[in-house]
């Protein structure tokens, strides 16, 4: 095991109708909120017509993602709305732009939680797109400087319109709905283990067992890792092991966590609560690492320099993955038959969706089924 290469940014203003309806743009009925507190309501969004570089998808199925929730709730500091969220997306190609040859129209696409960036920064050079210099523009809510700053809408919607370079290829077979969580979860697991070169015979450590982690799970163990589940709830021991994973320990048991000292290479941390990151860094082997994927709304305890010198660890974070490496993930994930857990949920259930999000009721993800969305009104509201 080898070091190796390896949400949404700011928020800005709504695209108008008639910016939307320049050229051959549509309307697409889509479901966002238009407050803080309003929660997910009806609305129509305006898609531009698709200039040369373009793909335009008709959406069929996009995940739901925890930072969907902070971001339309205004968890994550004041937004304009209105806002459709979505980053997950999964559909089929309606139309592509003269420039457009690596794709054709009824092709399974994705689009993940990036529709562009600056292209010219060494980030962008090395296929880090995440890692933008001048800032990337995120699927939903960021300013899309290409398209005259007009604020992207994300995939709780029926359409979308992406640039070729930022549209992935689903390989055939796959489940689409399936596969939809992927497009977050799946490659933000997948790019801490790939840049740790996670291989058989290594120990990998999963904290937390919601929709990043049953998927580092499942990653890790089509990587031939052994793989351990560390949990405070003694009752997803079996759900741990129907994932793949070969242990589980209760990280609230002291002897359970003094015997897994000094036997795991990697830990995937997903847990978005503040909590001691120090019990797990013994459990690391000399030179192991632990990588924080799940962001705490508030301070974490410190973590304790001395367990990090004495076996030299690394605790490092991890952002989502490039469009290269994403493409990689799914095409990972084909060979060795590795899907979301997924709930499907209609457009009228979102809201209450987003309510058991919080409270941690789903196994594992859920997943918008898009042809419950409603018609579009002949104006849009963003």
């Amino acid at each position: 095991m080898t070091p190796g290469r390896p949400v949404p940014p700011p928020l800005g203003k709504p695209l108008t109708t008639a910016e939307a309806l320049a050229g051959q743009g549509t309307l697409t009925a889509a479901m966002g909120a238009v407050s803080a507190d309003s929660g997910l309501v009806p609305l129509t969004i305006g898609r531009r017509a698709p200039k040369p570089d373009d793909v335009e998808i008709d959406i069929e199925f996009c995940g739901l993602c925890h930072s969907d929730v902070h971001a339309t709730r205004g968890e994550w500091g004041s937004r304009p709305y209105p806002l459709v969220p979505g980053h997950e997306i999964v559909g089929r190609v309606r139309r592509t732009g003269a420039a457009v040859s690596e794709f054709r129209v009824g092709e399974l696409v994705g689009v993940g939680c990036l529709v562009d960036s600056c292209r010219e920064c060494d980030s962008c050079l090395e296929g880090l797109e995440q890692y933008c210099e001048r800032g990337n523009v995120g699927t939903y809510g960021a300013k899309d400087p290409r398209n005259g700053d007009a604020i992207t809408q994300g995939g709780y919607s029926g359409t979308v319109v992406v640039d070729r370079r930022f549209v992935l290829r689903i390989p055939e077979g796959m489940d689409p709905a399936a596969t939809a969580p992927l497009l977050c979860a799946g490659i933000t697991t997948y790019s801490p283990l790939r840049y740790f070169d996670v291989e058989p015979g290594d120990v990998v450590g999963v904290v937390g067992l919601g929709g990043l982690g049953h998927m580092a799970v499942k990653i890790a163990k089509a990587m031939g890792a052994e793989v351990v589940v560390f949990t405070s709830s003694e009752g997803k021991t079996a759900a741990a092991g129907e994932l793949g994973a070969d242990r589980v320990v209760l990280s609230r048991d002291p002897d359970a966590m003094g015997a897994a000292k000094a036997s795991i290479d990697v830990i995937i941390d997903t847990v978005a609560a503040p909590h001691d990151l120090n019990p797990y860094l013994r459990t690391l082997r000399l030179g192991g690492a632990l990588f924080q994927l799940g962001l705490p709304p508030s301070d974490m305890p410190p973590v304790s320099p001395g367990l990090l010198i004495r076996r030299r660890l690394a605790y490092s974070g991890s952002l989502i993955g490039g469009l290269a490496e994403t493409q990689e993930m799914l095409d990972f994930c084909a060979e060795h038959g590795v899907a979301s857990d997924i709930e499907i949920v209609d457009a009228d259930g979102l809201n209450e969706a987003y309510d058991r999000m919080v409270a941690g009721d789903v196994k594992y993800r859920f997943v918008l089924d898009t042809k419950t969305l409603h018609t579009p009104s002949e104006k849009a509201d963003a």
